[in-house]
């Protein structure tokens, strides 16, 4: 199967994604569904699920649904993460316009492999639960996004009210 991911393109994984999003929402896919979603014709979708019938990630016939196989469902469910965490990075940390972050995110997730995104994960993780990070760095971003300044009298109070967090949530008095 490894050897079958790899020979996914940009395209077919695109495919997966979809089944996948039509199958949480309508138990399964139909062509004319994935070519709508994806504004492409009926046909080049039919020659896409014989592909992706043939690397065995789907069951597909012809005029009949499409479901996601065991291993189909692994594939798009890595495909669907990536996206979700580039899309979430770029939108909620970077502060892009969401429609801006998704086409991004779109373009990103093909190129990205899963350990990267997973470091990513981390990364986010840690600026979320990091007493000098958090909601008052990514606001102080934003702050800097419009402004282009840094205002170095804000850095004191912010740096001050994380130590006053960091020692609330430990439990501590910073004394050591």
């Amino acid at each position: 199967m490894e050897n079958e991911q790899n020979q996914l393109t940009e395209s077919l994984e695109d495919y997966l994604e979809v089944i996948l999003e039509l199958e949480s929402t309508h138990k399964v896919a139909r062509v004319k569904d994935i070519a709508e979603r994806l504004g492409v014709l009926r046909g080049s979708v039919s020659t896409a699920m014989k592909k992706l019938t043939e690397m065995g990630l789907i069951n597909y016939e012809p005029y009949s649904f499409i479901t996601l196989t065991s291993e189909g469902r692994k594939a798009a469910g890595r495909i669907s993460h990536r996206h979700q965490v580039l899309l979430g990075f770029l939108r909620d940390v970077l502060k892009l316009d969401p429609d801006v972050a998704e086409q991004n995110a779109c373009r990103m997730e093909h190129a990205m492999d899963d350990a990267t995104v997973e470091r990513l994960v981390r990364f986010i993780e840690y600026l979320s639960n990091c007493p000098r990070t958090g909601r008052d760095w990514i606001e102080s971003f934003e702050t800097y996004l419009v402004t282009e300044q840094r205002a170095p009298e804000d850095c004191l109070a912010c740096l001050t009210g994380c130590l006053e967090r960091f020692r609330a949530d430990e439990g501590g008095t910073g004394d050591d």
